[in-house]
């Protein structure tokens, strides 16, 4: 493994060895990778891609690129540290269905023979992915797990579902149960108890694992060092934010665009309950906007009114904007681009090429925050400048995070009281961040949380 750094806790009791192998993720935001070794037993949890290494979107294709080279860019995961794992993988287990989790399943997947285990609506996703790649042939098994469910793995290992919240439905906490205690893996998450799509966390279970025994917490730490913002607000807060800002535009006969995530389905269905009263007729443009709700209204997750209309192919796209450039106070265009990629949706409107042109007097209401990285930066002022040069009326940033806060993590560590914590999902500036809120909790970085890198791993050997 990378520099040949495997880390060891020696501790009296059964003949078990965990071993949590830290892939991708350690060193960036992205790129979620995470082995668990029990025994002589693997469990892979995600394979996800790093955003920021290409010029890279929701509507991306990365299908025909080869693994090899996504590797060397730093796009996915560097498995082939696997290599020198001796032990049997029996499980690729996933999260939700972001690409920072499920991106390089087509890429890596194919490499391990086990199933992919995943809630319904995630293992859709994936299988789009799959059907979608043109490198490789991935024939694994393909399991349904619900929020909630258990399913056997090996005699030692069980996993569970715990029901979370995030930014997308059906995400999860997926927790190992082994004779040790259990190995939770939490990234993504919020404590969101207002969602209308997704129920919410089952606090009462994450206090059962506590009192059960958690041998070592996997976590994200995506805002642990934002102490300006300690509590992360629910969905409801960023509804009626854009009730406030959506309110008066829809009533304009003036062009109106929303942008946001295509994968936040929640937030999708907020702005389409806000919509339906309107006199608009509501397009959801882009392929990403039509996987994400396409599968989302085939579960029955969103429900879109009679009014809104999804279109993904490029010849819908230009269609749908050719009907909208001519009346345009008749429609909602809800569009992929929010971080200014230059090939997204709005950011090709707002630079003139596309069949709709930004006029005087229009309104454009951004669901979403900067994704903090330069060209992020650089790509979303490029787009709003052309936005408000073309005489657009701009409503930025009309979001609340889909990740915990500060004290959010908090509360979830007084929940679990796990006796060993790893920080992951992040740079070594959060990781630390999450280190230092451990350490006010009572925990010791170098002794209970653990910092790894890419290619580093913790062994807990003998007991829990």
């Amino acid at each position: 493994m990378k520099g040949n750094l495997t880390q060891k806790i020696i501790q009296g009791g059964t003949d078990l060895t965990v071993e949590v192998i830290a892939i991708g993720g350690y060193e960036e935001v992205g790129k979620n990778m995470t082995a668990v070794k029990v025994g002589e037993e693997v469990i892979i949890f995600d394979m996800g891609i790093h955003l920021d290494r290409i010029s890279i979107h929701e509507d991306t294709d990365i299908d025909r690129m080869h693994s090899l080279d996504l590797i060397e860019r730093g796009v996915i995961p560097d498995d082939t540290l696997m290599k020198d794992v001796d032990g049997k993988v029996k499980a690729i287990v996933f999260s939700h269905g972001h690409l920072d989790h499920i991106g390089a399943v087509a890429k890596l997947a194919h490499r391990y023979d086990a199933p992919i285990i995943a809630t319904p609506y995630t293992i859709a996703l994936i299988e789009r992915t799959i059907k979608g790649e043109r490198k490789f042939s991935v024939s694994n098994p393909l399991r349904n797990l619900n929020p909630g469910g258990k399913l056997q793995l090996s005699k030692d290992i069980t996993l569970e579902f715990v029901q979370s919240t995030h930014s997308i439905p059906q995400a999860v906490l997926p927790a190992l149960h082994t004779r040790e205690g259990v190995v939770l893996y939490a990234n993504d998450f919020k404590f969101d108890n207002h969602q209308k799509i997704s129920p919410p966390p089952d606090y009462n279970r994450l206090r059962e694992l506590g009192k059960k025994g958690v041998l070592s917490l996997i976590v994200e730490t995506t805002r642990a060092n934002e102490f300006h913002e300690v509590k992360t607000y629910s969905e409801r807060v960023a509804k009626i934010i854009l009730e406030d800002l959506m309110k008066q535009p829809l009533k304009e006969k003036a062009g109106m665009i929303v942008t946001t995530f295509s994968s936040h389905v929640e937030r999708v269905q907020a702005i389409a309950d806000i919509a339906k009263t309107s006199d608009r007729h509501i397009f959801f443009l882009g392929r990403s906007m039509e996987r994400y709700c396409g599968i989302a209204e085939n579960f029955g997750i969103l429900d879109l009114p009679d009014n809104a209309s999804v279109y993904g192919s490029p010849k819908a796209v230009t269609k749908a904007l050719n009907k909208a450039e001519d009346n345009r106070e008749e429609y909602l265009l809800v569009t992929t681009g929010h971080q200014g990629e230059p090939d997204a949706l709005l950011p090709r409107i707002a630079s003139g090429r596309t069949p709709f042109t930004v006029r005087p007097g229009d309104n454009v209401i951004i669901s979403a925050p900067i994704i903090p990285n330069p060209t992020n930066k650089a790509n979303r002022h490029m787009m709003e400048r052309r936005l408000i040069s073309s005489g657009a009326r701009i409503y930025s940033n009309a979001h609340v995070s889909g990740h915990a806060g500060r004290e959010d993590h908090r509360d979830f560590i007084r929940m679990l009281k796990p006796k060993h914590i790893i920080p992951a999902h992040g740079e070594l500036e959060m990781l630390a961040a999450y280190g230092e809120l451990a350490e006010e909790e009572g925990y010791r970085i170098g002794n209970n949380v653990h910092i790894l890198r890419n290619g580093q791993a913790q062994v807990f050997n003998e007991g829990f």
